[in-house]
């Protein structure tokens, strides 16, 4: 083939294309447009089968009811309509969800598919639901309760210093607080509620505010958020005494040499408790089962001590103790 047949091939494809007025290319785009309108017209006025996504809503009361995990919003259907109706439901445009109504506590925490459906039917409008793929719909609701329940400080948090001792009892306020939310959750609070205040080691009577804490604060509220606790604080004063220990266990017909034969007690108390405290509120044995022969000592144990006494040791911590029969 010559150089100038193929030529006049190749001009004979694209004459049609060039342009005959300056708004050739703008007629061509439009008809482009126009006809791509027409097509898609067209399609959308078809009926077509599809699986997609519908969404769900539960009606409830929730003055009574209260969900403890995010409910499902949506489940997979397969539906039979016109492109119209796919378009708007794809686009969410005045779509009604299908309503779930739970009227009371359910005593299952699932809904099978297949019981969706007269809610999905009523819900679609201009689509045919041909059935439910969603196999089941997991939900857990509880009871919404109220408990009002004592406020404490934590009996277990050491708030003085060794040379300081608060005084009880511990004025809260408020005394009491209340929960509100799913019953599971509020029912498992402890009673009494127990604060631990943020500062110890304190030398003085103070009045501190305590920041209420607790789990699950995005489903439970409380009517506080924080509460006030006024604690006395009172020196203690290093005080000394002896008693002579009782001695037990010892081994029949022999006689015993303590040496040295009184144990002395050192402990704090507060100062005004000086009156109450006394050597018989303590009392020590030395128990003759635990006598260590090898060096022949044995251990003085505290057995009785007042209730004001704090930070007790005796001394000597080994007794020289001699068995003669």
């Amino acid at each position: 083939m010559s150089f100038e047949k193929a030529r006049n091939i190749i001009l004979w494809f694209v004459r049609p294309f060039k342009p005959q007025t300056e708004h050739y290319w703008r007629i061509v785009v439009l008809c482009f447009v126009a006809a791509s309108t027409f097509w898609l017209l067209n399609a959308l006025n078809k009926s077509y089968s599809t699986q997609t996504t519908y969404p769900v809503r539960f009606v409830y009361s929730d003055q009574r009811l209260v969900p403890i995990k995010p409910l499902p919003e949506e489940v997979m259907v397969n539906v039979t309509g016109k492109g119209w109706k796919l378009l708007r439901k794809s686009l969410k445009v005045e779509v009604q969800p299908a309503e779930v109504y739970i009227r009371n506590l359910p005593r299952n925490n699932y809904l099978l598919g297949s019981a969706l459906r007269p809610a999905l039917v009523n819900a679609m409008d201009g689509l045919q639901l041909n059935f439910v793929v969603t196999d089941t719909l997991f939900f857990d609701f509880n009871t919404r309760v109220t408990r009002r329940i004592p406020l404490k400080l934590d009996p277990k948090q050491r708030v003085t210093d060794d040379r300081h001792a608060m005084l009880r009892p511990v004025r809260i306020s408020p005394d009491t607080i209340s929960f509100q939310g799913p019953s599971s959750m509020v029912d498992s609070l402890p009673d009494p509620f127990l604060l631990r205040l943020p500062i110890t080691n304190l030398t003085e009577s103070a009045k501190i505010v305590v920041p209420i804490e607790y789990d699950n604060k995005s489903m439970v509220k409380a009517d506080i958020s924080e509460a006030t606790v006024a604690v006395r604080v009172k020196p203690l004063q290093q005080r000394e005494l002896q008693v002579t220990p009782e001695l037990v266990n010892v081994p029949l017909r022999t006689e015993v040499t303590l040496r040295p034969q009184v144990v002395l007690i050192r402990y704090l108390a507060l100062e005004d408790s000086s009156a109450f405290i006394n050597s018989d509120a303590f009392k020590a044995v030395v128990d003759f089962s635990r006598y260590n022969r090898l060096d022949s000592t044995v251990v003085p144990e505290l057995v009785q001590k007042p209730a004001g006494a704090r930070n007790i040791t005796l001394w000597p911590e080994r007794i020289k103790a001699t068995l003669e029969r």
